[in-house]
């Protein structure tokens, strides 16, 4: 928040107050209400650095949610502060209604308790207020039990640093700073609530009779969440049944209660998501994957499981959530064909050709045969690598993944040059147009690009299904075609050049290109570069082979 003068404050400053303290109530988790608290106070009261100190079960603090400074995040996020240390930062220094400032005249006695903490040098203050890098400001965070949000119990600490006019907050920052700890209390201990909640509503449909009294206040709990939520059961002939669904999941799919109770996820989800569904409920994660409404159309939703176990009798119920993420989901597979596709033609690109190519091939020949034993496996990948992460794990991949690329791989084969014996491979056929550049230079680039279109239509419409059609850049397209013979890749070298070299409308007039093809194979032991560059240089061959006035149609 920018300083203003008091009492005067701009609206629009209370407005962003007030959209941060409803960001933090509205956040889905208690890790994103924590991150919520420390970003506001950025965007929101003015200060360039903001940290959350919460107190853990055992009466220490850990910093749960850094903002401002990426490497100040990195350093301490997730280090801890004994109480002792905090509850004698909260008792010195200055005391600013519930804020506590600790200037840095007095904090040097700080610098080296356990508490962690950033912070860097800097010139005495030029004037009495002036912030100094070593001033600190704490804002204690207390359980709003007791009016005016102090004398509760401790939750956590708010550390603010770095003001960004550079002075020490006045009497309505202060205010503002007081106000929003005692909001964020607020938020973080209903936050607390709703994940006990959350686990608590499947232990009330197994306890019933003991937990009756508590089922409505629950019930209610499950009913108005603003998100879908269901229960499912777990395990046995019946895994995956729905037991209960609130409004907002039948709202999204247009189904009514009732009939939700029929289904289980499985009838419901899309038919080429069904393992990713059988993945989630198996592991109690989640996915992002469609399922059917009931006027038969789909939406992506993201689905996360919680699996609730039962003392005595292990698993036996997933809570499942579910958000509508229709709109972002589009959004995404719009970015990655635009990442992956042709923006003039709408075919796969240059990255996305080898993408597809690359992975038909392995780094080894098909005729290799591997020679490792599972002893030398163990004896080159089972040592540990370089600890990076300072948290000691060895790294020991499991020896059937490490061999996937030749145990599980079919291995691509190149038909052998100069004889036919009936071997099937991978064909690149590499087309370069024969006098497009004539058609740009005559009748512009318009009448190049709709050249470049239907030459596109005419390849995809020429192959099979299945077959890959890929603008390489250019005039320059690329053909991959699977399960072909010489003859047969010959015989397809000729089909699409007739297609091609028959009159294209382009700018209101007819005009004509040729085309050259060079055929090359892949095979396991090149790479898609290898596999290009081959053929490139056989389309020079055959553009060459014949006379320039035949290089095109007319």
């Amino acid at each position: 928040m920018e300083t203003e003068s008091e009492p005067y404050v701009r609206l629009a400053s209370l407005r962003q107050l007030h959209q941060v303290m409803a960001d933090m109530n509205t956040a889905r988790s208690l890790a994103d209400t924590l991150q919520t608290v420390a970003d506001g106070v950025v965007t929101a009261l003015g200060y360039e650095l903001a940290c959350v100190n919460l107190v853990r079960a055992d009466g220490d603090l850990v910093v749960a949610a850094f903002a401002g400074n990426p490497a100040a995040e990195a350093l301490i996020t997730g280090r801890v502060g004994s109480r002792e240390s905090w509850e004698r930062r909260l008792t010195m220094g200055e005391h600013w209604g519930d804020l506590v400032f600790i200037p840095h005249t007095e904090g040097w006695i700080l610098d080296d308790d356990d508490v962690p903490q950033w912070y860097t040098d800097g010139p005495a203050p030029r004037f009495e207020d002036e912030w100094h890098p070593s001033d600190r400001l704490f804002a204690p965070m207390y359980t709003p039990s007791v009016p005016g949000g102090s004398g509760g119990e401790l939750i956590g600490v708010l550390s603010v640093d770095r003001p960004r006019n550079g002075r020490r907050p006045g009497a309505w920052g202060r205010e503002a700073l007081q106000m929003y700890a005692f909001q964020a209390a607020i938020a973080i201990s209903n936050a607390r609530l709703r994940a006990n909640m959350q686990r608590a509503l499947v232990r009330l449909e197994r306890e019933q009779q003991a937990l009756r009294a508590s089922e409505e206040s629950f019930r209610q709990a499950f009913e108005y969440a603003p998100s879908g939520m269901a229960i499912a059961e777990m395990g046995g002939d019946q895994h995956g049944r729905i037991l209960r669904t609130n409004d907002a999941l039948c709202r999204l799919l247009g189904r009514p209660a009732s009939a939700m109770r029929r289904y289980s996820f499985s009838d419901l989800v899309h038919p080429e998501d069904i393992g990713t569904l059988l993945r989630t409920s198996a592991e109690g994660g989640r996915a992002e994957l469609r399922l059917g409404r009931r006027d038969g159309t789909y939406v992506w939703v993201s689905l996360r499981n919680s699996v609730v176990a039962d003392a005595a009798d292990g698993p036996r119920f997933l809570l499942t959530h579910v958000e509508d993420i229709e709109e972002r989901k589009r959004r995404e597979l719009q970015l990655a064909h635009r990442a992956s596709h042709d923006s003039l033609t709408g075919l796969p690109n240059s990255a996305e050709l080898r993408s597809r190519l690359s992975s038909r091939l392995c780094r080894r020949p098909a005729h290799a045969a591997l020679e490792e034993t599972f002893d030398s496996h163990d004896a080159a990948f089972g040592h540990a690598v370089p600890d990076l992460s300072g948290h000691g794990f060895d790294y020991r991949p499991d020896p059937v993944d490490a061999f996937d690329g030749y145990d599980h791989h079919v291995h691509t084969v190149a038909p052998e040059e100069g004889r036919d014996d009936g071997t099937k491979g991978l064909a690149v056929l590499f087309c370069d147009l024969d006098g497009f550049k004539s058609i740009n230079d005559r009748f512009g680039h318009n009448a190049g690009d709709a050249v470049l279109i239907e030459v596109a239509r005419r390849l995809s419409r020429g192959v099979r299904d299945g077959d890959t059609v890929a603008r390489l850049g250019g005039d320059e397209f690329v053909i991959l075609a699977d399960g072909l013979g010489r003859a047969d890749a010959q015989d397809l070298a000729v089909r699409l050049r007739n297609e091609i070299i028959q009159p294209i409308r382009a700018e209101g007039r007819a005009v004509r290109v040729g085309a050259s093809f060079g055929i090359g194979w892949a095979h396991c032991g090149m790479t898609a570069d290898e596999v290009l560059k081959s053929a490139d240089e056989r389309m020079y061959v055959e553009k060459r082979s014949r006379p320039k006035q035949h290089r095109r149609a007319g």
